[in-house]
Formats: structure tokens, sequence, C-alpha cells
């Protein structure tokens, strides 16, 4: 990647090659296989950022996360993966904002050619639900049902409406509808979600439950065969259900 003053010639050739492509309003590109350093260059230009090794050593991470999970980094994943793959001391605010001075959420993805990165409560679930195909055998809940006299609120695709709603008791409850019994394994899957939710604001998609759960508890609970033996239907699909949390993002539990 360069990390050079371009000169005129260089900037008018990028300038050229980036109106080849379509952007929408606010300067996204409108196809994220349109994406290629030379575009990133212009649309940084177009910023007033001159892209040197730090931006793209954070752009490439951003483009590998996202093409590795179908789904963009929130801030605090991605400062994860900063520390993991260069240091601690690159992750403060002040360094990514020197870096992206309008943030990683619209200039940063903008770049990078990604999708903006959304906390579940940005999105909702409404916008799910139409991305999701439960199968016709599933058996969770598809609309509302009474639990110990109370009035429970689910989306179609069977996660609840009122997170607040959550209790063991109800989780005890969802996972005996899906034909589950839960047990201390399941359990540990299901609290693990939830700090994660309550840590990062996004349920995990199943590839990013897998790595983040094998790194701080053992890879003999984040097992992919051991973790389908516990939630047929996905451990974060179907475990995003029975632990009360928003559908994940970017999910693809067969994968």
């Amino acid at each position: 990647m360069p990390d050079w003053p371009l000169t005129t010639g260089e900037k008018y050739l990028n300038q050229h090659i980036a109106k080849k492509f379509n952007r929408t309003f606010d300067g996204r590109l409108h196809k994220s296989s349109d994406w290629s350093p030379d575009i990133a260059m212009t649309i940084a230009q177009d910023e007033g950022i001159h892209l040197t090794k730090a931006h793209w050593d954070v752009i490439c991470l951003a483009r590998d996360y996202y093409f590795t999970y179908s789904v963009s980094p929130i801030l605090k994943l991605l400062k994860c993966e900063i520390a993991r793959n260069f240091s601690a001391e690159k992750t403060s605010d002040e360094a990514i904002y020197s870096l992206f001075p309008n943030g990683i959420q619209f200039q940063l993805s903008r770049i990078a050619g990604i999708p903006i990165p959304l906390l579940d409560s940005e999105l909702g679930q409404h916008s799910l639900v139409k991305q999701i195909e439960t199968k016709p055998a599933s058996q969770h809940y598809r609309d509302s049902f009474k639990f110990k006299g109370k009035q429970i609120k689910v989306y179609p695709i069977g996660n609840l409406v009122n997170m607040e709603n959550w209790t063991e008791g109800l989780a005890i409850h969802l996972a005996e509808k899906e034909g589950i019994t839960l047990n201390n394994a399941h359990w540990v899957v299901l609290n693990y979600l939830r700090k994660f939710y309550f840590q990062y604001g996004i349920t995990p998609m199943v590839k990013i439950l897998m790595k983040h759960m094998g790194e701080e508890l053992g890879e003999c609970v984040s097992d992919r065969e051991l973790l389908y033996r516990l939630f047929p239907e996905g451990p974060s699909r179907q475990g995003s259900r029975i632990a009360g949390l928003p559908a994940p993002q970017g999910c693809i539990d067969n994968q």
C-alpha cells in the first residue's frame, strides 16, 4: 500500500479511477466489490486524509474482519483486533481518531469499502427478521405467549421483543419449547452470549462466538461439534433466542 506523498498525476489517476464507480450520497461505494486500494486513497483524499501504513493496517484489519465474519467490526471489537495484531497502545481513542477523525463507524468503513458497523440496538430486529428464515420444523415461539401470567412478545424468528422480560426461568421454558433440557454446558454458552452482548452491544455470530469463547474459556468449551450438539439449530441463532438476546448480525450458523 502506498505510504508517500502522491504526485499531481497520481492524484488525477486515482480520481479518474474512482469516477468509474458509483457512490452513495454520503460517499460510500454502492458495491463493496468495487473497492480497491486506489479507490480507498481517493475516498480518503476527498476527506483530507493521506493514507499511511498505520491507516492501511487498520483498513486491512477491518476488511479482513468483515470478510471473515460477514459483519463490520464495531469500535470495541476493532480495538480487540488491533491489540491482538499490533499493540494495546494503538487502541486508544486518541490513536484511532488521529487516523480517522470522523470515527470508524462512518469514515473508516467508508474508506475500507465495508458496511457501517452497527450495534444491535441501532440496527433493530425488524431488519433482521426479514433476512433470517427459520426452518419450518423449528419449534420456537413465533408470536406472543403467556409465561407465569405475563404476556411475552417475540419476533417471528423467536427472539424476545423486550429483553427485560428474560429470566433464567424463561430461558428454561424457551429451551423446553425447542426440545432442549438445559444443563451446565448449555448455561456456559448462554451466559457467555449474554456477557458478550452486554460488553460489546452485539450478539456474536457463530464464528465470533467460537473465537472469543476459545480465547477466554478454552477450546474445550468452544468446540464446534459440542456447540452444535447443545444447540442443534445453531449456538448463535438458537442460543440467542434462549438467552433473550437479539438475533446475531451476519449469522450463518451452518458455516
